[in-house]
């Protein structure tokens, strides 16, 4: 079975460190800081496409002052403490990892931002592939998806997208991909519920007792 994993919300717990680097950006701007919750709705998106969700009345060289400030706060925070996994999240995509599986990332993250992390981790060699937004489309965009499929030659059925986000959610049911949604994420679990989940995890080693690796 492929794996495909968004990063952000679900296997790691970054939506504080997301949010107060864009508002810092604001700030940073001379702007009013946005609050918190319109902020988790852009969580998953690549970040031209959440800026431009989030302040489509400015002018595009006001969006790219506002990416460099959030880009420039976020590896600031980052480095002040780093993003953790969730509960259990690497014991479970060791057992995984340990069945067969393949592990993949499919993330709105840019791939300089990516590759810190896992290096940062220790696991740059750790996931088979990976897809950023800032080198194909953007969430909901199914095209990071398609590109995983074609790497690996495998059908949509014999995979699964497992994310927080209605985006993650969307791009997959629109080629029929089965999906996994996790409850503790950016979005709340009602917004994911209308795409069909196959399974809505409260704890992520949940995924281990899916039907279809059993």
């Amino acid at each position: 079975m492929l794996f495909i994993f968004d990063w952000d919300g679900t296997l790691v717990d970054s939506k504080a460190m997301i949010t107060r680097s864009m508002q810092l950006a604001a700030t940073n701007m001379g702007w009013e800081p946005l609050e918190d919750a319109l902020i988790h709705n852009i969580i998953g998106l690549g970040l031209p496409e959440a800026i431009l969700r989030l302040y489509p009345q400015v002018s595009d060289q006001e969006r790219a002052r506002l990416r460099d400030f959030y880009a420039g706060n976020f590896v600031r925070l980052y480095e002040e403490k780093s993003s953790d996994f969730f509960p259990v999240v690497p014991e479970t995509l060791e057992a995984l990892r340990n069945q067969g599986h393949l592990l993949t990332i499919a993330t709105g993250k840019s791939r300089k931002g990516l590759d810190r992390i896992l290096a940062d981790l220790g696991m740059s060699t750790y996931f088979d592939a990976t897809r950023c937004a800032d080198e194909t489309a953007s969430k909901p965009h199914p095209l990071m998806l398609e590109q995983l499929l074609a790497h690996f030659d495998v059908e949509a059925r014999e995979a699964v997208m497992i994310g927080d986000t209605e985006y993650d959610m969307e791009m997959a049911r629109s080629i029929s991909m089965p999906r996994i949604a996790v409850s503790y994420g950016a979005h709340h679990i009602d917004r994911l519920h209308p795409y069909e989940p196959e399974l809505c995890l409260d704890q992520f080693d949940q995924l281990l007792g899916w039907h279809r690796i059993n």
